[in-house]
């Protein structure tokens, strides 16, 4: 009679193993999509992860200390909360998509949020530990819950940005893991049916299922309908990528293209934006033939710079394959780069730029940087002296570099923090700014060498720049007038810091 009833308790306690491995990769993704979309919401990456995880992890010790108010039926409790976080957790990149345009503060609904789902994860595994205690002698029994416990963050770190977020998106893979969590609950009331009452509580478990199915199927539709809240504007596209989110709207003829919500170029004014960033520099230049573009993963700064025949090769380096791919094979997209990423002069590469400047051999006439702003610590290293001093390595003498700096207008101290930088790398450096309706006044600095040069041509045909309005590019009023700004290093990281105190009473 013993044999059988052995089996059974070896049988649960296995189970019980494989239940500590699944609610530990879950309870990280759902930190991890936490984390995610406030960076990618908020912007300042190390910020929200840091602060998102801090909050996550002081709800786990709240959890863990109030399990010892758990008296009586822990599996029953254990079953009950499984059910809990796979309706919260499952639901919660769904719900902070839709909160983002509707609720005037999201981070009090984002914290709110990863303080419950972290509270009830920090109850989990002191249950498990109760339940599994009359199964295992106290040094195994640690040892392997622990063992477990460290696989599973471990997979979910793995799957998360290599799978999970580039194939499934935030919003499927809440709801996948959410599934996987109620059916830990479900495996558990299917193995104790003969020991103890519980239809009610698989009741409950097949509604929190079938509310988590039905989120994975419409789960396309709301990610659409939360954008479109968000942009206003009808979304045509969007893709979650390893790198960024990418989303296209469009409304009449006005196409715009968002990475992480922060709008890149709008199809109307984007010209005024590139023929300033392109042509300052290569006006400069006797002889461009060889020209670096160091981000533009639109292709829009490689049509201005196909316009000057005197180009014979155009180096593009963009992180993102995505980026390229899709401004090269979406017929309006690539109608509006000119098919520049198809011209046999260009050639691109998917690099992270910071690596590829320091292994590039070769030099270049004229360097063009068209990066994001630095909303956080990742792309401010593309904007550090360190970084600066590897791309004048690659600057042949007499080249000439221009670099976006947003605006000097709303961030004044951020934009000439960039002129400071390449000075402190040894160029010389030279501020201009023009005005684009879709950002307002915005700004570009000059580097090089020596001295730089005066304007030698200006091709004919521009639609914005004329040999005297871009004279006066180089004007600042008071207002953006330059002013003492720090070097952006690599561990200060001054510029990041300068750029959210600025834009944040803009960006709310």
């Amino acid at each position: 009679m013993t044999e059988p009833a052995e089996k059974s308790d070896a049988s649960l306690a296995l189970i019980l193993l494989l239940s500590v491995l699944i609610v530990a990769t879950c309870g990280l993704i759902y930190e991890l999509l936490a984390g995610t979309l406030a960076s990618y919401l908020l912007g300042d990456s190390v910020t929200q992860f840091s602060t998102v995880i801090g909050t996550y992890l002081f709800a786990m010790g709240i959890g863990s200390w109030l399990s010892r108010y758990v008296t009586g039926d822990a599996m029953g409790v254990f079953v009950r909360v499984e059910m809990l976080i796979a309706l919260i957790g499952g639901w919660s990149a769904a719900g902070l998509f839709i909160l983002f345009p509707l609720v005037a503060d999201f981070r009090f609904a984002l914290y709110t949020l990863v303080l419950v789902i972290g509270l009830m994860v920090g109850l989990e595994i002191p249950l498990l530990i109760r339940i599994l205690q009359r199964r295992f002698a106290f040094h195994e029994l640690v040892s392997n819950v622990l063992t477990v416990d460290y696989v599973g963050a471990l997979v979910a770190s793995v799957l998360f940005p290599l799978v999970l977020v580039p194939q499934l998106g935030m919003i499927r893979t809440g709801f996948v893991f959410g599934l996987a969590n109620v059916s830990v609950a479900i495996a558990l009331l299917i193995i104790l049916r003969k020991a103890r009452r519980t239809a009610p509580d698989m009741a409950a478990a097949l509604l929190v299922m079938a509310s988590l199915i039905a989120g994975l199927i419409f789960a396309e539709r709301m990610q659409r309908w939360s954008e479109v809240a968000f942009y206003q504007e009808p979304v045509i596209y969007a893709r979650s990528t390893p790198y960024q989110r990418i989303v296209l709207t469009r409304r009449n003829d006005d196409l715009r293209l968002y990475l992480n919500g922060n709008l890149q170029f709008s199809s109307r004014d984007e010209y005024r934006y590139h023929e300033a960033l392109v042509w300052p520099t290569l006006g400069r230049v006797a002889q461009p033939a060889q020209v670096l573009v160091l981000g533009g993963g639109d292709g829009l700064a490689a049509r201005e710079i196909l316009k000057d025949k005197r180009v014979e090769r155009v180096t593009l380096v963009d992180l993102d394959p995505e980026m390229t791919h899709l401004f090269r094979e979406t017929p309006q997209l690539a109608a509006l780069n000119g098919q520049a990423f198809t011209s046999p002069r260009v050639s691109v590469h998917n690099a992270d730029a910071f690596r590829w400047v320091r292994q590039a051999q070769g030099r270049y006439d004229a360097i063009l940087i068209d990066f994001p702003d630095p909303t956080e610590f990742s792309l401010g290293k593309l904007y550090t002296e360190n970084f600066y001093r590897e791309v004048a390595r690659l600057l042949a003498p007499g080249g000439v570099m221009a670099v976006q700096s947003t605006s000097p207008l709303i961030a004044p101290r951020s934009y000439w923090t960039v002129a400071t930088t390449l000075e402190a790398a040894g160029l010389t450096a030279r501020g201009y700014h023009a005005y684009v309706p879709s950002f307002g006044e915005w700004g570009f600095t000059m580097a090089a060498h020596g001295p730089i040069p005066p304007l030698a041509t200006l091709p004919a045909g521009l639609r914005f720049l004329t040999p005297e309005s871009e004279a006066l590019m180089f004007d600042f009023p008071p207002d953006m007038a330059r002013r003492a700004t720090p070097v952006n290093r690599l561990d200060n990281q001054a510029l990041v810091r300068s750029f959210s105190e600025e834009w944040a009473p803009y960006e709310g």
